[in-house]
């Protein structure tokens, strides 16, 4: 039977795809890399090393997988008639080890492998910890495949099941088996972009947590310099800690810019978050100059942001576009206006902002639009109101 040949090739494929992904990655992640790092840590050796951070649940993993491997290889010899039979059915065996722990046990992991990733980064500059890594390297089992190759490892294999499960329902000759498969192809499809959106999540999280702790907010008479208030009445104005301001916001898009100030170009650093706009300046550290850096880098080299003026909420801000023309007479291209109005629709900040190209103003004049359009849509739908954990300035005052 040609058609039972295909199905049981497609059986097969993921069956030694799956040993592949057992024995050539997670075991010698697990071997190698973590029986090595729990040795000279017994040896008083990296003790400081958290295992955990950059090898998460890979014990579990382990398990999984080879429990997998096993109940598949008696469900396939079943098929083969090389045994009596009575076990469970493939649909019964994937059912259950895709609902029960492959994708519960994967999601766990590859929510944990930006920090991972992070983590290892920040572990390189160590002389003890790069000599630990190399010489697990070295093993034969890795077979020229670094600590960074093996532990994208089981990212790689979520995706692909799908993939291999389709392909078995496709060779099925009962449509009950073919519509099973699909469910569970499609099941393993939610799983991968349920975790595609916690993973944005988390890593927005962790951005804005790190970012909160480099934010500088000067106080009204540092900021504007017509506030003029003697020294010794300063402690009558309280001062109100906005620490706290980007706690619970996601960041939609940051960057470089040049602001155009009293005939001055001064670069600043945008923060488009999904209620209100920060424009800061970069203070950057003198020992270490940076140039061109993306934002994780500036954080992990200690750059501070200092907030320009105030927050411009999105429902306050009015965006302007400067045309090619008026952009070459005044000597400003790729330009555009920010304008932050009141509440009584005056002007009370306008900030000429300056792109790299018209690429890179177009995406930001984009970005600002669509920040704006979501969020007076959703408080048209439902009105922000003030409380005392999370205030929030809107146009309905």
């Amino acid at each position: 039977d040609p058609q039972g040949i295909k199905r049981q090739e497609t059986i097969w494929e993921l069956f030694t795809s799956e040993c592949i992904y057992f024995m050539d990655q997670l075991m010698v992640l697990k071997e190698v890399f973590l029986a090595t790092l729990t040795n000279l840590q017994l040896r008083n050796c990296l003790t400081d090393i958290d295992s955990w951070r950059l090898f998460a649940n890979l014990n579990e993993l382990s398990l999984v997988s080879s429990c997998f491997l096993k109940n598949l290889l008696c469900v396939i010899k079943d098929m083969l008639e090389i045994t009596e039979g009575g076990g469970p059915t493939l649909l019964d065996l994937l059912s259950k080890a895709f609902q029960e722990s492959i994708c519960h046990c994967l999601q766990t992991y590859c929510l944990n492998y930006s920090t991972a990733l992070l983590y290892l980064d920040s572990l390189k500059p160590r002389e003890d910890f790069g000599t630990y890594v190399k010489w697990c390297e070295r093993s034969e089992q890795c077979r020229r495949l670094q600590l960074r190759d093996l532990l994208v490892a089981p990212l790689q294999r979520l995706t692909r099941y799908p993939l291999l499960l389709r392909n078995i329902a496709k060779r099925c000759q009962k449509d009950d088996e073919t519509r099973g498969l699909q469910l569970i192809a499609e099941q393993v499809d939610t799983s991968i972009c349920d975790l595609e959106g916690k993973v944005k999540w988390l890593d927005n999280y962790q951005k804005v947590k790190q970012l909160r702790d480099a934010l500088v907010w000067l106080p009204v008479w540092e900021r504007d310099k017509r506030t003029f208030i003697p020294e010794n009445l300063k402690h009558l104005l309280k001062a109100v800690t906005l620490d706290n301001l980007i706690s619970h916001r996601s960041l939609l898009h940051e960057g470089k810019l040049v602001l155009t100030e009293n005939a001055k170009f001064l670069d600043v650093y945008l923060f488009l978050f999904d209620e209100f706009l920060l424009i800061t300046k970069i203070k950057r550290n003198k020992k270490n100059p940076l140039k061109n850096l993306e934002l994780d880098q500036m954080l992990k080299e200690g750059c501070t942001f200092r907030v320009i003026d105030q927050p411009i909420s999105l429902d306050r801000l009015q965006l302007r576009n400067i045309d090619q023309l008026n952009a070459s007479s005044s000597g400003l291209p790729h330009s555009f206006i920010v304008m932050h109005q009141n509440r009584y629709q005056q002007c009370i900040g306008a900030f000429i902002l300056q792109a790299a190209s018209e690429a890179v103003k177009k995406v930001w004049m984009s970005k600002i639009e669509g920040a704006v359009t979501a969020l007076l849509k959703q408080d048209s739908q439902q009105p922000r109101v003030k409380s005392s954990s999370l205030w929030l300035e809107s146009s309905q005052i």
